[in-house]
This record gives C-alpha cells, sequence and structure tokens, in this order.
C-alpha cells in the first residue's frame, strides 16, 4: 500500500526535482497547503495572501523507502532553521512544515526533528512546523516538473540544479536506476 508524504521546504520545484530521483517515489505534484483560501492561484500564494505553503506532495512505497528516508532527505535539501524562508524566497508561502498524514507520521516527524537538534547539526534551533495535513491544492501544469523541462531557466541553474546535484552526491544509495 502506498503512502504520501505532504512537506514543504522553500520553492516546492526544488523539492519535486530532488524526489522525483527517489527509488519508492512513485509520484511527485508540486501544489499548496495550510492555508484559507479555496482553490489559490501561484500569484495569491506568492504574494503571501493565502497562507499556503508551496509545498510537494510525494506519493511512496513504504515497502521501498520509509517515511523516515523521506524525511532524512527532506532535511538535507532546505534549511529547516530559517523562519518563512528559504535562501532568496522570502515569506509564509516558503517556511518549513511537515503536513503529516497519520498519528505515526507525526511522531516521526517530531521524533527525527528532536533527534536532529539534539545531534546539533544546525546551529540554530529547527523551526520547522508539523501540522495535521490540510487540502492539498496541485499547483498549475506549468510548475509539475518544472525542473525536468526548464533546466536552463536562469532559477533553476542557480539553485534548483545545484541542490539536486548535491541530494544525488550524497544520496546515490537512494536513486532510482535508469
Amino acid at each position: 500500500m502506498l503512502e504520501t508524504a505532504t512537506l514543504g521546504g522553500g520553492c516546492f520545484w526544488c523539492l519535486e526535482a530532488v524526489y522525483d530521483d527517489v527509488r519508492g517515489v512513485v509520484d511527485v505534484v508540486s501544489g499548496y497547503s495550510g492555508g484559507r483560501r479555496p482553490n489559490p492561484t501561484y500569484e495569491q500564494v506568492c504574494a503571501g495572501v493565502t497562507g499556503h505553503a508551496e509545498v510537494v506532495q510525494v506519493t511512496f512505497d513504504p515497502a521501498v523507502i520509509s517515511y523516515r528516508d523521506i524525511l532524512g532527505i527532506f532535511f538535507s535539501i532546505h534549511d529547516p532553521t530559517t523562519l518563512n524562508r528559504q535562501g532568496a524566497d522570502v515569506g509564509t508561502q516558503y517556511r518549513s512544515v511537515v503536513f503529516h498524514h497519520s498519528p505515526e507520521q507525526r511522531r516521526v516527524a517530531e521524533e527525527m526533528i528532536a533527534s536532529i537538534a539534539a545531534d546539533g547539526v544546525y546551529d540554530a534551533p529547527i523551526v520547522t512546523e508539523v501540522a495535521e495535513a490540510d487540502v492539498f491544492y496541485p499547483a498549475e501544469d506549468y510548475h509539475q516538473e518544472y525542473f525536468r523541462r526548464n533546466p536552463t531557466q536562469p532559477y533553476c541553474n542557480a539553485v534548483v540544479g545545484p541542490k539536486v546535484s548535491k541530494f544525488r552526491r550524497k544520496y546515490s544509495e537512494l536513486l532510482k536506476q535508469d
């Protein structure tokens, strides 16, 4: 049986591009969650008027990759210590957030945050929000598989590409086999 993880860690293009490469991940959809306005648009979310975060919804096979490993990747590909910010992207729409789909996912997320904090992985406190999964709205079609379709776009060149390369080096054992 497949499971779902919904994660926000800055721009969804970065997260989607990484999780697309993970063995056991069967689908990644960029979208919005955690806000007040039904059916938000990208422009509304970017303006910060809806309360939504840019997120990815990751569908994965737990017989191949665990939720803990999904979160391990998440905490290594974004900065969970910056409140409402990832690099140059600023606003609540870029917050670090784990939307859990079960009490077990909540427990694992909270344990992982506590463990990372106790291990001193980061010099600052972790500000990642752990919240119950809310309505997920898929982003507009042009956002789906954005990096794959636009690898030379300036933001992809400067931000997404290096993040994907770093992930591939660090987690080579978790990459899908071609």
